[in-house]
Order: structure tokens, then C-alpha cells, then sequence
């Protein structure tokens, strides 16, 4: 078998975490409205459905996302980005 071609987008935690920051939905982002936005802003397959719903919920049990009823907000872990430390001054 030839070696796996590897993938045209971010990874589906990148891309969920774009989708949710930048819908910024006050009670959360609907699992329609994440289709419709990585749809339209990353190239992903066909059956990226799949994979997408599987993501979401290992997301969710691992605190990474929170859900609202049907909706999905950033939790706690992804919340706190890495500040970018700033270089001393001498």
C-alpha cells in the first residue's frame, strides 16, 4: 500500500476551536452552524461528518469543550491560550 497522503486541513480540534472563537454564539455553537463554517473555510472530505462528531465528543469528555444543551462552547482548557512572554529589558 503507497503511504497515506496527508491531510488539506488543520487538524478537527484546530478547526472546531476556529469555528467556535469565531462564531462567538453567546449560548453556544450549534453543531449545524460548526458544519456550515468548516464547510465553507477549510477543504475537508466528504465524510468529515463522522470524524467531526467523534471529535466533538472526546472534546467534551476531556474538558476541552463544554455543552450546552445542543450547542458547544470552549471549556476551561482551551480558554487559556499560552500568553507570549515578553522579552526582558536590560
Amino acid at each position: 500500500m503507497p503511504p497515506k497522503a496527508p491531510a488539506n486541513h488543520p487538524s478537527y480540534g484546530d478547526m472546531i476551536k476556529a469555528a467556535i472563537s469565531t462564531l462567538k454564539e453567546r449560548s453556544g455553537t450549534s453543531l449545524p452552524a460548526l458544519k456550515k463554517y468548516i464547510e465553507g473555510n477549510f477543504n475537508v472530505p466528504d465524510n468529515y461528518n463522522v470524524v467531526l462528531k467523534r471529535v466533538l465528543k472526546s472534546m467534551v469528555s476531556s474538558g476541552k469543550l463544554v455543552k450546552v444543551k445542543a450547542s458547544f462552547k470552549l471549556g476551561e482548557a482551551l480558554k487559556k491560550a499560552p500568553k507570549a512572554k515578553k522579552p526582558k529589558a536590560k
